[in-house]
Order: structure tokens, then C-alpha cells, then sequence
């Protein structure tokens, strides 16, 4: 299984629009630098969770095609996922590691949508994107992630 990522977003605070980069610093513990999950000043920070759960988060760039096929179609970063993808399924990552380019990842839980979501873009996205939010992932080996980087299955079995 191999994919690519195909676009990275970030922002600085909480409800304000993300912006594209081609690439981010991603630390183990802390997420994306310039991320408001790095800083802990984003919506959910103070929700407790699966830790590491907020540290990366990823939607596949197929998942959003069929959401537009449906009759909502989401602008560049209007989901607020950090990292969007293609030519993976996310859901295959769920407890598994993976890479990024070179950094090293762990999927630890599904990325549903949310209120939070709707009141933020202004539109009704909760429905549409239920089973297509993505995943969340924490960040075991930091790196720099690239626009274009290979993602891939991290085969720890040892066969």
C-alpha cells in the first residue's frame, strides 16, 4: 500500500482559516509547527483523548471526491485536516505505523466530524463527511513532511 500526500494545512489558533504549506516540521508529542494543536490552543485541546490523537490528522483526497459527487464540495483545507492524501486507505492505518516521507507515524484513532466543523465553514459538512473524516495520528519519529512525500505501511512483524 502506497500513497502520497497531496496537501498539508495549518493554523495558528482555533476557527481561523488553514493555510497551505508545502511542508511542515512535524515533532514527535506536539504535532505540525505552527499548528494550533502544537501550540494546545486548538477547539479540542482541552478534550481529553487517545494520547497523541491530535498531533497529526489526515483525510483522503478520494473520500473528498465523493463528497463533492454528493453535492458538497470542500474548498482547499475546508475540511481542517492537516494532511490530505492519496492512494491509501486511512482506515487501514488505524493501529498500525506508517511513514510519511520520513516520518514515522502511528494511527490511533478515526477522525469524525464535528459540530465544531460546521460552525466554522458555515456549512452543513457533519453528514456528509460521517465515515469520511479520515484519521488521527501521533507523531513517533519527527521529520519534515513534504507536499508529494510516499506514505506507506510500516511492515513491525519482522517476517
Amino acid at each position: 500500500m502506497t500513497g502520497a500526500v497531496t496537501g498539508i494545512f495549518i493554523t495558528a489558533e482555533a476557527g481561523t482559516p488553514v493555510r497551505s504549506v508545502v511542508e511542515a516540521n512535524a515533532v514527535a508529542g506536539h504535532g505540525l509547527d505552527g499548528d494550533r494543536y502544537w501550540d494546545g490552543v486548538g477547539f479540542y485541546s482541552a478534550t481529553p483523548t487517545t494520547p497523541g490523537a491530535r498531533e497529526l490528522t489526515l483525510i483522503e483526497e478520494e473520500r473528498l471526491d465523493e463528497v463533492a459527487r454528493d453535492g458538497f464540495p470542500l474548498g482547499p483545507g475546508e475540511h481542517r485536516r492537516n494532511v490530505t492524501t492519496r492512494g491509501v486507505a486511512l482506515d487501514r492505518l488505524l493501529g498500525r505505523q506508517f511513514r510519511i516521507g520520513g516520518v514515522l507515524c502511528e494511527g490511533v484513532r478515526d477522525c469524525p466530524p464535528c459540530n465544531h466543523l460546521d460552525a466554522v465553514t458555515g456549512r452543513a459538512l457533519l453528514a456528509p463527511l460521517i465515515h469520511r473524516g479520515g484519521l488521527r495520528a501521533r507523531i513517533v519519529t519527527g521529520g519534515v513532511i513534504r507536499v508529494g512525500d510516499g506514505i506507506t505501511l510500516v511492515d513491525v512483524s519482522g517476517d
